[in-house]
């Protein structure tokens, strides 16, 4: 099988479309035909060694898949091969096959798309995690999104729009800026611009944002934290910006807010059975029509290394996703 191989820590360029021997399912596990695989931040940190697991070399990135079972490991009842599902893992989705714990395998509803389903996993799962479990958003709350345009920024936008908040996008450029309009957004701020904070304080009446969902850190971390309404909630989702914020914790005192961090990687694996339910929630607004994931490119597994570094440069809007067999027929 084909397979995106990484033999040392470094850049995208570092990677190699290599043929090598397809996985055999272990016990508990389920072999998996791939169709689809998404494209995340932590996968630019896996290949550098940035992320807080590291693989043994060489290894396969890519952390959320969708594909159909072909195989079934020892002590595994189903699903049966034939089904198709999405599964969230730590990497080894960029390929035509992977094995996957079959305890992290969701079926996919039929009318989702292979490359829907991949694109839900990791930045919706996240999102949803974040706003519903460490949040507590409540409808008619104020969420502000940094970092909005990218791809766990407008899956906030759009489950904050699902959730029933009004929702403030915080972007660096017009152009982004005009994305999150599209996601769904009701207010935009340019936080490139200098006096960013007057003007959340002005979309917010005088007050500041009931929820923070802050994937950047970097610069922007503490200025918004300060901006933040009486009682809020500021979750504390991953460093885009390559920084990791010191935060004077007298700014929680003062707000009498909560700084929550959000770590949906070891959520899904501490907390399998309510990560499925999660899932299966995702999953069902998008069969229903409410959630359509933002995937903006998708790219041929051979084009693996383009993707990531155009994740990697924040020159990506949405998601973006790799398609191994684009050509498959639905599952069913």
């Amino acid at each position: 099988m084909k397979a995106v191989m990484c033999h040392e820590y470094g850049p995208p360029s570092a990677l190699r479309v290599e043929n090598v021997p397809e996985p055999r399912p272990g016990p508990g596990q389920l072999l998996l035909r791939v169709e689809a695989c998404g494209v995340n931040f932590p996968d630019t940190l896996i290949i550098e060694g940035k992320y807080q697991q590291k693989p043994p070399m060489p290894f396969i990135p890519g952390g959320e898949v969708c594909g159909v079972v072909t195989a079934l490991g020892e002590g595994v009842g189903g699903p049966a091969p034939g089904t198709r599902v999405a599964a969230v893992i730590t990497h080894g989705g960029f390929a035509e096959a992977v094995a996957v714990d079959a305890a992290k395998a969701v079926p996919v509803p039929e009318g989702v798309a292979p490359e829907d389903a991949a694109a839900l996993g990791l930045a919706y799962g996240t999102v949803l995690h974040a706003l519903e479990d460490r949040g507590a958003l409540k409808p008619g709350e104020t969420l502000l999104v940094l970092g909005a345009a990218g791809g766990v920024g407008m899956a906030a936008i759009q489950i904050g729009k699902i959730l029933g908040a009004r929702v403030i996008a915080a972007a660096s450029t017009a152009e982004k800026l005009e994305a999150c309009r599209a996601a769904g957004a009701d207010d935009l701020l340019d936080y490139a611009q200098e006096g960013w904070r007057d003007r959340l304080r002005a979309m917010c009446g005088g007050e500041g944002p009931d929820v923070i969902f802050d994937p950047v850190g970097g610069p922007y971390s503490e200025p918004a934290l300060r901006s933040i309404g009486w009682r809020g909630r500021f979750l504390v989702v991953g460093f885009a910006a390559g920084e990791i914020p010191r935060i004077p914790l007298n700014l929680a005192l003062l707000k009498n807010c909560a700084i929550t961090g959000v770590f949906y990687g070891a959520f899904t694996r501490r907390e399998p059975e309510r990560n499925r339910a999660l899932l299966t929630r995702l999953f069902a607004w998008v069969a229903e029509g409410r959630l359509r994931p933002a995937i903006s490119r998708r790219f041929p597994l051979d084009a693996a290394a383009e993707a990531l570094e155009t994740l990697a440069s924040r020159r990506a809007t949405g998601k973006l996703v790799l398609l191994t067999h684009p050509t498959v027929p639905p599952a069913g």
